[in-house]
């Protein structure tokens, strides 16, 4: 991301201070906020110092689920649309209706923490299972809470997102009340009864919700399976580079060994030819030695054979 001075003035520096913040992972937080707000101080801003230093420190959780955002923006706009379609479903439809679509609400969330585990883990912040699934939690929260959608559209989470209790979280909450209210005293009437009672335009509004939030799920779905092709073409394509890695790990230690091998070699051969060059000189200087004891040696029999005429 772009690093943006606050020294130019306007509200869109501060937002823009505060995406770059949003985006660092949570041990750089601080420091580069302390950085952006005596920046803002230095420019005689104080509103957007006390703005910027006000920002909070997300979770490692809190991070992936923005980092999700920032790094998915298509998914993570089809993600919120199929919140919306949910929130209004589940204010419409009856508990089999909202059976049918826990169960891939509970299947999108968990793919989706997956695609964050791995960003954050491609970033060097492996999340541990504790805090993957607190992720999960932002994550049906921002599907149950529109409150809770506003705040991870705007990539800035600062803590886990709780999902409100109300909405139901798989099948079991979906068939609560229904158990609930045959366990009531007074008999409740029978489904086609109720939609007997229905006006035609609330029941048709009713199917239409419904088959918009069916829509959404399998369109999601379809996305899903998607994804995990392309991950699953990404580890073969990972494996296939672990190995091709493996091999040059290997033919370097090779020829590592064979150089290794080489330079004690000529270690050894220049060794040798220090030791040759000695013996050579040695030998050198004993031959002139030898050399000048003989033309000496001749010298005195030459004047030794005059004395002797």
């Amino acid at each position: 991301m772009r690093r943006t001075d606050v020294r130019d003035g306007g509200d869109d520096d501060v937002e823009a201070v505060l995406d770059e913040l949003y985006a660092l992972p949570p041990s750089e937080f601080v420091t580069r906020r302390e950085e952006r707000a005596a920046a803002a101080r230095t420019a005689r801003r104080a509103d957007d110092a006390r703005r910027i230093h006000a920002a909070r420190r997300p979770t490692l959780a809190a991070w992936a689920a923005n980092l999700l955002r920032r790094s998915r923006p298509d998914e993570a706009e089809r993600f919120l649309e199929l919140g919306r379609a949910l929130r209004e479903a589940h204010a419409t439809l009856d508990p089999s209706g909202l059976k049918e679509l826990s169960a891939q609400r509970r299947r999108i969330v968990s793919e989706l923490s997956r695609q964050a585990a791995g960003l954050a883990r491609e970033a060097g912040h492996p999340l541990s299972g504790a805090v993957q699934r607190d992720v999960e939690a932002t994550l049906r929260a921002v599907l149950a809470d529109p409150e809770a959608a506003d705040v991870w559209a705007t990539g800035r989470v600062e803590s886990t997102l709780t999902p409100p209790s109300d909405f139901p979280a798989g099948a079991a909450t979906a068939e609560r009340p229904a158990r609930k209210a045959s366990r009531t005293p007074a008999r409740a009437p029978s489904e086609s009864a109720r939609k007997k009672d229905e006006p035609a335009e609330r029941r048709a509004e009713r199917q239409r919700r419904l088959a918009e939030a069916r829509k959404a799920a399998r369109e999601a779905e379809e996305r899903l399976r998607d994804r995990r092709t392309e991950r699953e073409d990404a580890e073969a394509a990972l494996r296939r580079a672990r190995g091709h890695r493996r091999d040059a790990e290997e033919r370097v230690s090779a020829l590592e060994e064979q150089l290794r091998k080489g330079r004690a070699e000529l270690e050894r051969a220049e060794r040798e030819q220090g030791e040759a060059g000695k013996r050579h000189r040695t030998a050198a200087d004993t031959v002139a030695r030898a050399q000048r004891e003989a033309e000496e040696a001749a010298r005195e029999v030459e004047r030794a054979e005059k004395g002797a005429r």
